[in-house]
């Protein structure tokens, strides 16, 4: 029979489903053999019978330092009070734990928290800067540092993403990222080519900029010092207190009219915002992120966003409100989204946590999507359609007039500062100089051999 899928403590997706690219599905089985939940103690014995499925990591061997460029390694920040021989999984090899959509959902002997590490590796990507023209955003470019989030909304619309990569778009989203550590780099080299034409950057739209993985890479920060060095403008987004570590370069590119912060707020309720955002700065902490950055002069917007209907839509006046107390200047709020395989997970999700809301709130979804979980036309894909859609958005244009904020998500910023970077060209070594011109002079030698 069919095993359910769990609630995992500090992850949103409940499964890990297959992505729409594979060309087998993973089905979670009930063997009988994992009626009883409780850690599997292993004796001396037992790892002796199973040494060749077992490899023992301490610490120091779950550190990035200690692995090269390249290979998957453990965030030590998800690593709770993990012992010198904690951590054993089945299937491992000598470069680390490999996590995948299998030995996830099939289960195993191990206990199933060992599975859910939250590891990263190196991004191999080319270039930095993503283009977009989609009439419905008001900027054409993006960056982003990350590809996942460990935050683990259940409703991010960016984890479909994550199938292109041959992943899960639910637990391995949250779970396995990807790093682009040579962003900063990468970065000034596009913007120091003759044909780029500057227009404000939009850091962090697509998973967030300041996940918890950002503390140990400083990724984001390099990328910031670039942008504010060459006096590009940028729109930063965010969930994460860790934004507050840059207000130095924020407040410095402010001062110029060259950025602005919008901090995302979907609910006010502790406990709600647990289950939908299990690892994300809690919300009245965020309230206190736009305290300190209006303070520093930088302005700041509030996206109230995703609005998911008869779950956080009573809130939106609460929001708005508390928002403009803690300074912001003008509000923006998106419909509930549920592109690809959130069509399954997002439901999912519903009927574990909420089980007597949960049909009430799809019948609510579908009646801003013509009867659908997703509408992508560009007209209505933000704001939904039909009554419902409608009196959302005039109850949120009502809410910001009160707390007399603007509406709308654009900042006009400061493009003709721009300072393209000064790239230098590499230099060939004189060894290598040397090496060539003997090997000139050899040549001509022999070729004069020839008429001796």
């Amino acid at each position: 029979m069919f095993s359910k899928p769990i609630a995992r403590k500090g992850r949103g997706a409940i499964s890990n489903t297959s992505g729409r690219f594979e060309t087998h599905t993973i089905h979670a089985i009930d063997d009988g053999w994992q009626a009883n939940p409780s850690p599997v103690n292993f004796s001396p014995e037992s790892d002796a019978t199973h040494s060749h499925a077992i490899k023992r990591f301490s610490k120091a061997d779950l550190t990035v330092n200690d692995l090269n460029a390249g290979e998957l390694c453990v965030d030590e920040l998800s690593v709770d009070e993990l012992s010198v021989d904690d951590l054993r999984v089945d299937g491992l090899d000598v470069d680390g734990p490999r996590l995948n959509s299998q030995n996830i959902e099939c289960g195993s002997r191990f206990p199933q928290s060992d599975y859910l590490r939250t590891q990263w590796q190196d991004d191999k990507s080319k270039t930095v800067i993503t283009r977009n023209r989609s009439p419905d955003i008001h900027f054409d470019r993006s960056i982003n540092p990350y590809r996942g989030c460990e935050h683990g909304c259940v409703y991010c619309f960016a984890r479909p993403t994550h199938t292109w990569l041959g992943h899960s778009a639910g637990l391995d989203f949250e779970t396995r990222l990807y790093a682009k550590r040579d962003a900063a780099k990468l970065l000034k080299a596009e913007l120091a080519k003759p044909s780029y034409r500057c227009e404000p950057i939009a850091l962090g739209v697509n998973t967030d900029a300041y996940q918890p993985l950002e503390r140990k890479l400083s990724i984001t920060r390099q990328v910031l010092q670039v942008l504010h060095d060459t006096k590009h403008p940028a729109y930063l987004i965010t969930k994460s207190s860790l934004i507050e570590r840059d207000i130095d370069l924020l407040k410095s590119m402010a001062e110029q009219n060259l950025v602005s912060v919008c901090v995302s707020i979907t609910t006010l309720n502790r406990t709600l915002a647990r289950k939908l955002e299990p690892r994300a700065t809690s919300p009245h902490r965020r309230l206190q992120i736009l305290e300190k950055l209006s303070a520093a002069g930088i302005p700041t917007r509030v996206s109230v966003s995703p609005v998911i209907p008869a779950l956080n839509e009573e809130e939106l006046d609460d929001i708005v409100a508390a928002a403009a107390n803690a300074g912001v200047s003008s509000a923006y709020a998106i419909i509930l989204r549920l592109p690809h395989e959130l069509q399954t997970l997002f439901p999912e999700w519903l009927r574990e946590h909420y089980p007597m809301r949960a049909e009430r709130i799809i019948k609510a979804i579908r009646s801003m999507r013509e009867n659908k979980l997703n509408n992508s036309d560009f007209n209505h894909r933000m704001t939904g359609s039909g009554p419902r859609a409608d009196i959302i958005q005039q109850r949120f244009a009502l809410a910001c007039k009160r707390s007399g904020i603007a509406v709308g998500r654009d900042f006009e910023l400061d493009t003709s500062r721009f300072v393209p970077p000064q790239v230098k060209k590499p230099k060939r070594s004189e060894n290598i100089e040397n090496s060539e011109s003997s090997e000139n002079t050899e040549k001509m030698k022999r070729q004069l051999s020839l008429f001796v």
